[in-house]
């Protein structure tokens, strides 16, 4: 083969990135009308843009409506286009708790449910528990007992306490005791499976256990239950 002779591999080579230059042009040039006259460009990618859905929820009893990508989480509802930044992002995989709110009185990790999911239904998050100057009872507990350190999963550790007792009260079995109890009566070991699935990566368990139970009426069960 000399020097003027092309290898018919390179040949194909060369074919296939003149091909795609050709397609690249194509798709940035603007487009001519009838008239000959240069239109304006048009995205080829345009027919791929998510959808989207008008939600209405209520949030801390204020009805909000939004247009959503239909793939937002209730929990970026609320933090990114509501601002309700109280209730946090962990692991969001549902595995630590820090996004816990509650939906029509039932708590539930908001990172893994979606925001169209909840048209019309009423969300309470930590924003709507109280106030600096009314704080809810178990917002005070908390700051009695040193119910925090870093801070980052207090709001779901809140959020998920006070919908603890409010399970007890309605009935709802926990899998440590399937017996309706008062909340008077909680155990500490019915407290801590109840919030098993909020997590505290700072170890404040004891000062939290302590907050739920002087709630719930009870105060330290044992002198064995020490913080460890």
């Amino acid at each position: 083969m000399n020097e003027h002779e092309t290898d018919p591999v390179d040949r194909m080579r060369r074919g296939v990135l003149a091909g795609g230059l050709v397609t690249v042009a194509g798709t940035m040039t603007p487009f001519i009308d009838a008239h000959g006259a240069p239109s304006e460009a048009v995205d080829p990618l345009d027919h791929l843009a998510p959808p989207t859905a008008s939600v209405t929820i209520k949030v801390n009893g204020q009805t909000q409506t939004l247009t959503l990508d239909t793939r937002t989480t209730l929990l970026d509802a609320l933090r990114e286009h509501l601002k309700f930044t109280g209730t946090k992002k962990g692991c969001d995989h549902g595995q630590c708790g820090a996004c816990t709110v509650t939906v029509n009185g039932r708590r539930i990790n908001s990172c893994l449910t979606l925001a169209v999911m909840h048209d019309g239904d009423e969300v309470v998050t930590i924003e709507g528990l109280g106030t600096p100057a009314k704080l809810h009872p178990m917002q005070a507990a908390f700051i009695k007992h040193d119910g925090y350190q870093c801070g980052y999963c207090t709001a779901g550790q809140i959020c998920s306490a006070v919908a603890v007792l409010d399970e007890i009260k309605r009935g709802i079995p926990s899998h440590v005791s399937a017996d309706l109890v008062a909340p008077s009566t909680i155990s500490a070991d019915e407290i801590r499976e109840r919030m098993s699935g909020n997590l505290c990566r700072c170890g404040a368990y004891a000062n939290i256990l302590d907050a739920i139970q002087e709630v719930a009426g009870t105060g330290r069960t044992t002198p064995a239950e020490t913080k460890a």
